[in-house]
């Protein structure tokens, strides 16, 4: 992975040139129009998502019933889901924007998942705290370790020609996984199926309660339009010297599955929205939330 090791190359790496900037800040090369896109379209991206969860954490401060307006299964499968994808990324040989953004997705779960108990807790403290903030704990040490697994990594072989993007093409051949790859792409697609199933909980929560209060519409809308551009960087990056379309879409596809295959799912808890925008819960004293 290129930007892995920056110790050991330099600018001329780049057969066809490349951005400064964008080689300084990512060590990534972008060689034509669609490289420079796909970096762009990335950390737009990277700023809807960041930009996402401050909706929420607004709304829950002002509701003060974000453990009933928000399913806790669909918290733990959203972060379940990110932490998957950040360890999956490292192992996969993901582009390095992919990595940051899911670095960022995975404190923002933790803070989510924070004001989720405070509030919970704040009204009915239970025995189950301690061991809850054992596992954040635990999370957030997978994040600062995760990168140390980019180390164990093969050292790329240098590209010596740039071929631009050409659609459907057939020749040259497809790229090889290697059992690191192999590993991190099975825990990319765990990733992508924990993102799907995130959302089923989100959308009962909400049909049981007939109601959307307490959620802040802005953080599905912005997640919604940070996964299009995250894809859409992904889709728009050219394959590395001697892998064909095909190969580069089967090696990020879980990644391509868990940010555009959750848009439907997205679009309904969307129309939810629109539905319930003027119901209010029956009742907000009794307890709402998914048995767990």
């Amino acid at each position: 992975m290129v930007w892995k090791k920056l110790g050991s190359r330099n600018f001329s790496s780049c057969p066809n040139g490349s951005i400064q900037w964008i080689w300084d800040v990512f060590g990534e090369c972008a060689q034509d129009g669609w490289d420079e896109a796909s970096v762009g379209l990335g950390l737009i991206s990277i700023l809807c998502f960041a930009a996402s969860t401050f909706p929420q954490f607004i709304k829950a401060y002002k509701t003060g019933n974000m453990d009933q307006a928000l399913s806790l299964w669909f918290l733990l499968g959203w972060i379940g889901g990110d932490s998957c994808n950040l360890i999956g990324s490292f192992l996969a040989d993901q582009l390095p924007l992919q990595t940051y953004t899911a670095v960022y997705y995975v404190l923002a779960d933790l803070v989510m998942l924070t004001l989720y108990f405070y509030y919970k807790f704040r009204k009915r403290p239970s025995l189950l705290s301690a061991p809850i903030n054992s596992v954040l704990l635990f999370l957030v040490g997978t994040v600062c370790a995760t990168p140390l697994l980019s180390a164990a990594g093969p050292v790329a072989a240098p590209r010596e020609t740039f071929r631009g993007r050409a659609l459907l093409s057939v020749e040259p051949g497809s790229k090889p996984f290697t059992r690191q790859e192999i590993i991190g792409f099975v825990i990319g697609s765990v990733s992508s199926v924990l993102y799907l199933l995130s959302r089923l909980p989100q959308i009962r929560t909400n049909f049981l309660r007939k109601s959307t209060q307490g959620i802040s519409y802005s953080l599905f809308a912005l997640v919604m339009l940070g996964n299009t551009l995250y894809g859409l960087s992904v889709l728009l990056k050219n394959p590395e010297e001697g892998q064909s379309e095909g190969s580069y879409l089967l090696h990020h596809l879980p990644w391509l599955v868990g940010s555009l295959g959750v848009l439907l799912l997205d679009t309904i808890i969307s129309i939810q929205f629109l539905v319930y925008r003027h119901s209010t819960p029956a009742s907000e004293l009794e307890p709402l939330l998914l048995p767990s």
